[in-house]
């Protein structure tokens, strides 16, 4: 077994100075300082070509913070503050892949080469940190150029004057998703085919700036998630029965498929429920998105992310909103469907380790996936450790002041 090195050895592959980070940070000391096994929440998980060292995942977090579609420095700071920290999994805000796709004037897209170049800055800086990054590839539907960013005090719709496209809105059919809305037009199908090109476009462009993994975002009331909902009303074969409805969504992962490299990982986000109640409408449930999950397994998705939700203006998140672990039994359905053919993420408000980790351990998903609690905490996976007694590598410059027990351990490690 190789000595730590007696330099400070760079990052390779880089085009500027930063140190090596091995193992990467959210690694766990292997054994444990305290000869503790480890939770399976801080062991390494491998889908298809690639391993993340733990399976805390950062779920997608809007910033509308872009220009054009193109991102910033805001993203690679953003970013790289929860990065460096480690999650098995760093992905990218919803990015969309195509200009009337983006819900917001400030959304980030990956429909051009600027834009790609841009989010190859990001990619590079996650790879200089020996971490994993993935990008959600979005179309808003008729949630676009729907609203000002969420923080603005006046929300409703951006006029052609202030940068939004009212006139250029698409859906299933003509029916808006709120009154304050733009009316969609319904797409036709030489419209589809421009999405599902859009889609695999993106991807192409994801794959040359270097993503780990793609996800397709199915929902929230999204393109594809307004097309398998009820309410898709069409009478055309993508419309109608579920099989019809969920014709887009099968089309766009078969298309991104081929278009991938064969050991990249492909997820999909669910809205599980739309959460409406008897009387308010047709509606999509639970069993939906098991059936749903189950189709596009037989059509090469990896990991079913399974959110709810945003499918319909009118529905209230009923039980205990927002209590932690809230949307975890969604996961459970799906993963108890799935068993072994699929990993399943759970998310919502998923908020201390003991919680992360008896998910883990009462089989309900492979993985959680967290968001706000990293806009609260960029270290929070060292916060999930900390509650489970955990000691995790860190990267170099953050956790050298920690050391001790920890350095102990390191120093038994091959840092070659």
């Amino acid at each position: 077994m190789a000595s730590r090195p007696l330099f400070n050895a760079p990052a390779q592959n880089v085009p500027y100075f930063v140190p090596q980070q091995y193992p990467p940070a959210g690694t766990a000391f292997d054994p444990q300082p305290d000869g503790k096994p480890i939770p399976s929440l801080f062991k390494p998980l491998r889908i298809r070509g690639v391993e993340f060292q733990n399976r805390v995942f950062l779920a997608p977090l809007g910033q509308y913070s872009s220009e054009n579609g193109v991102v910033s420095p805001w993203q690679l700071v953003h970013l790289g503050g929860i990065l460096t920290h480690g999650p098995g999994l760093t992905f990218t805000e919803a990015t969309a892949v195509l200009p009337e796709g983006r819900a917001t004037p400030n959304d980030a897209g990956i429909w051009t080469d600027e834009q790609a170049a841009a989010w190859g800055h990001v990619v590079q800086f996650a790879h200089s940190q020996n971490q994993k990054i993935g990008i959600q590839l979005a179309h808003a539907g008729r949630k676009a150029s729907s609203t000002v960013a969420p923080w603005v005090a006046a929300p409703g719709t951006v006029s052609a004057v202030g940068g939004g496209w009212p006139d250029d809105v698409w859906g299933p059919t003509e029916e808006p998703f709120q009154a304050d809305y733009p009316t969609p037009k319904a797409l036709t199908k030489t419209g589809i085919a421009r999405v599902v090109k859009g889609f695999v476009d993106a991807a192409k462009q994801a794959v040359r700036a270097g993503f780990d993994v793609i996800e397709i975002h199915g929902a929230h009331g999204f393109l594809i998630s307004s097309f398998y909902a009820p309410s898709n009303t069409r009478t055309d074969e993508y419309g109608g029965s579920f099989e019809n409805r969920v014709r887009l969504a099968v089309e766009v992962v078969d298309a991104v498929r081929s278009v991938i490299p064969p050991t990249m990982p492909l997820f999909f986000r669910v809205s599980a429920t739309d959460w409406l109640e008897d009387g308010q409408g047709p509606r999509w449930r639970l069993e939906d998105t098991v059936c749903l999950s189950r189709v596009l397994v037989a059509h090469d998705v990896d990991f079913i992310d399974v959110s709810s939700g945003g499918l319909s203006s009118s529905a209230r998140v009923v039980p205990l909103e927002y209590a932690p672990g809230y949307q975890v039994p969604f996961a459970a359905a799906v993963k108890a469907a799935l068993g072994d053919t699929a990993f399943v993420g759970a998310v919502g408000a998923i908020n201390e380790g003991k919680l992360a980790q008896s998910i883990l351990d009462e089989g309900k998903a492979d993985v959680v996936l967290v968001g706000r609690m990293f806009q609260k905490n960029p270290g929070f996976v060292w916060k999930l450790a900390d509650d489970l007694g955990v000691e995790l590598h860190q990267s170099v410059q953050i956790g050298w002041p920690f050391q001790g027990r920890a350095k102990k351990a390191a120093d038994k490690n091959d840092y070659s």
